[in-house]
């Protein structure tokens, strides 16, 4: 798997979590909230290293395009 294959990965996942939290409310929005920025924390990381001195912009547009409209 490439390096962009696998940030796609993540951002899918991340998108996953963050779509959990339509219609929760109380303790579960919370839980779930808390999952959702785990998720998010951990794909901005990855992008972060993965760009190294490049752009890290250019590359989580990148990233986030593909994850949400696959070709």
């Amino acid at each position: 798997m490439s390096d962009i294959d696998r940030l796609i990965e993540l951002q899918r996942a991340s998108d996953a979590e963050h779509a959990k939290l339509q219609g929760l409310d109380g303790e579960e929005h919370a839980a779930q909230w808390e999952r959702w920025r785990k998720a998010a924390e951990t794909v901005q990381a990855a992008i972060t290293e993965a760009a190294g001195d490049g752009n890290r912009y250019e590359l989580e547009a990148k990233v986030k395009k593909a994850a949400r409209h696959p070709e």
